[in-house]
């Protein structure tokens, strides 16, 4: 989408790790929470190419993460060992793998409670990943949760869906607009 209409991306980190931090509900098991320490390992690493690099190469390595948990299935992979998972998505996005070694690196924990806090000052509370923010630092900014959707979009109903994402985020009062998944996620 970002090609199809000349858009800039700042990619910024969102920490379920964070956002659950105090959570005790019954559905919150050691497991589930371990993804989500995972993704902080992950989220670390992302902050220290940011840090290295610049934004689009933040880009190449969420791409690399989310082809190799989503596309090829590999998700319980990186809860396993965080460090080589998160190395050879590095190598994937042409970046040194060695930046793995932050996995472990709490120095990044600050930057990405801010960006956190950010999503969270912009949607409110009760919200997950991903946070779209349109239009950031001008009078029609608005910000949402999702889309979080089953299949993938390609060509003109990817833009369609887009452009209905940003109407609806710059245009109105919308506050909410959901249902249940209502089939497995397909990333074909």
């Amino acid at each position: 989408m970002q090609q199809q209409r000349d858009y800039e991306v700042d990619w910024r980190f969102i920490s379920l790790a964070v956002l659950n931090e105090d959570r005790v509900a019954d559905w919150y098991t050691p497991e589930y929470r371990a993804g989500h320490v995972a993704g902080l390992e992950c989220l670390r690493v992302a902050d220290a190419v940011r840090l290295a690099h610049d934004n689009d190469a933040v880009g190449r390595l969420y791409a690399a993460l989310g082809t190799a948990i989503h596309t090829e299935q590999r998700g319980a992979g990186y809860r396993d060992d965080v460090h080589a998972f998160v190395g050879a998505a590095l190598l994937t996005a042409g970046l040194d793998p060695a930046l793995a070694d932050h996995c472990a690196d709490e120095s990044h924990d600050a930057h990405i409670r801010a960006d956190t806090a950010l999503a969270l000052q912009r949607t409110g509370k009760g919200v997950g990943t991903p946070i779209l923010t349109f239009h950031p630092g001008q009078s029609d900014e608005n910000s949402f949760f999702g889309p979080v959707i089953a299949s993938i979009p390609r060509g003109e109903e990817a833009v369609r869906l887009w452009d209905a994402i940003e109407l609806i985020a710059t245009t109105s009062g919308m506050a909410e607009l959901k249902r249940s998944l209502r089939s497995r996620p397909s990333f074909d």
